[in-house]
């Protein structure tokens, strides 16, 4: 964990660089935001400490704009809540009263290490990919962790970092697909002051930022081929060039890499190279679908039940058998991740002193969510007397010719590009999500960004405000 403390290192401040320190943080001291950002452009972190006397509202634009994804926590002296609200709403995702509480900071500290990817298993099958993990894990082989989208890959990659001799070093992870790709470069290899619009400083990239440790490339086949070509090199030659640099860079990393699509396939396309595939892939491990381990959608779902229990601040209720046997017949799409919303959805609907059947919502076969597990046997249980038994998303006949009559007039081009504006708002600027839920590939849905932008449409960039999307 390395943890950059902005503010004074003076009095409470300092007692709190103490306990982050015991609790075997790396911690980084810079006097002010200005300084904050030439350390991360050169050093990076995992976390930033902020005293809110800074400019908190101010700071979280630069941190979008230069594309730094780092979770701030906001400290300051005694519990004003008016303080702590202010800081909340200018970006901070926690704020911690000063003086500092060691068991308080030990768990933040934990909380954005974990980064809520508990690596929790039980089925036989699942077992076994995690053993030959830890066998794997003290090599230097780069891996290939394979599978569907929501089974936990990045889970898994953490876990090997974890079981490796680099688990002491950092552990960089870069979403390949949701990085525009005139960005994408810069951010995995680093740039000079000057080298392209926007280059304000120098920057170290991904690829130093790892140093020592473990480098995720998250869903490595949107790649462009042309980077996958410096890509490989630089893996070959464990040297990286910054964009604008005028000599070669040293770097000591392991590479693992996921993908949910079959790689060799693409291969054969001719959309991804084949030397960079079997330089990666020396090692695969494949993260099999929930449906594949039913054993674990049980642990999972109670995993979950009590993480959102307490997030929510709502009574802790046990699964119920009932509840259990809905579950374990759904088949899962969306594995783990759809799991994870419909338990949270779940503890949220609960009104017994357990979880039964009717506060599980699954979609049917048209894809509507629906109340009470209808899953198992295609009939709707009862809903509670509070909520309605229609599926969400139906509508009925005079909303079907209001949504009609509003379409006519409008060409088929437009129609879509209110579609795919408006997803794309939905899932916060999520390049991967959105592509998901309109079903269309991630190349598909950049080529059409890239024709709204030429258009001069406003495309929402990653992070952008709106409704966060379900999955």
């Amino acid at each position: 964990m390395r943890l950059l403390i902005i503010g004074t290192l003076e009095g409470q401040l300092g007692a709190a660089s103490k306990i982050a320190m015991d609790r075997g943080a790396h911690v980084t001291h810079a006097p002010d935001i200005e300084t904050a950002m030439a350390l991360l452009r050169s050093k990076g972190a995992d976390l930033l400490m902020v005293e809110v006397s800074h400019d908190i509202p101010g700071l979280i634009p630069q941190l979008r704009a230069e594309h730094f994804s780092i979770p701030v926590i906001a400290c300051g002296i005694g519990t004003d809540p008016k303080v702590a609200a202010a800081a909340i709403r200018g970006g901070a995702k926690e704020y911690i009263p000063l003086p500092p509480d060691a068991e308080l900071i030990a768990a933040v500290l934990q909380a954005v290490s974990e980064d809520s990817q508990s690596f929790i298993y039980r089925d036989p099958v699942m077992k076994n990919v995690a053993n030959l993990a830890e066998q794997v894990a003290p090599s230097e082989a780069s891996i290939m962790v394979t599978g569907e989208s929501g089974t936990g890959k990045e889970v898994m990659a953490r876990f090997v970092h974890e079981k490796s001799r680099r688990a002491n070093k950092p552990f960089v992870a870069v979403n390949c697909a949701a990085i525009p790709e005139n960005l994408l470069e810069s951010e995995l290899f680093g740039h000079e002051k000057g080298a392209f619009t926007g280059a304000v400083a120098r920057r170290i990239g991904k690829f130093e930022e790892a140093d020592g440790g473990t480098l995720l490339l998250d869903e490595i086949s949107e790649m462009d081929v042309r980077l996958q070509a410096k890509l490989l090199r630089a893996i070959q030659e464990r040297q990286i060039d910054r964009v604008g640099g005028a000599k070669p860079v040293n770097v000591d990393i392991r590479i693992i890499a996921t993908s949910n699509r079959n790689l060799q396939d693409e291969v054969k396309e001719g959309n991804f190279r084949e030397d960079l595939f079997f330089r990666l892939n020396v090692v695969n491990l494949r993260v099999p679908p929930l449906r594949e381990r039913p054993a674990d959608i049980q642990v999972l779902a109670k995993h979950f039940a009590h993480k959102y229990a307490e997030v929510n601040h709502v009574e802790d209720r046990e699964l119920s058998d009932s509840a259990i046997k809905v579950l374990t017949a759904h088949n899962w799409p969306g594995n783990v991740r759809e799991l994870e919303n419909t338990m949270h959805r779940a503890i949220l609907l609960a009104t017994g002193t357990e979880i039964g059947p009717e506060a599980i919502m699954l979609p049917d076969a048209s894809g509507n969510l629906t109340l009470g597990g209808n899953a198992t046997d295609g009939a709707v249980a009862s809903a509670p007397a509070a909520a309605s038994s229609t599926p969400i998303g139906q509508t009925d006949t005079a909303d079907e010719n209001a949504m009609v009559a509003g379409l006519v007039g409008r060409t088929v081009a437009e129609v879509e590009r209110d579609l795919i504006i408006d997803t794309l708002k939905h899932c916060l600027g999520n390049r991967t999500h959105a592509a998901n839920i309109l079903g269309i590939s991630i190349r598909t849905l950049r080529n059409k960004l890239n024709q709204y932008n030429s258009e001069g449409v406003s495309v929402p960039q990653p992070g952008d405000s709106g409704a966060r999307s379900p999955v």
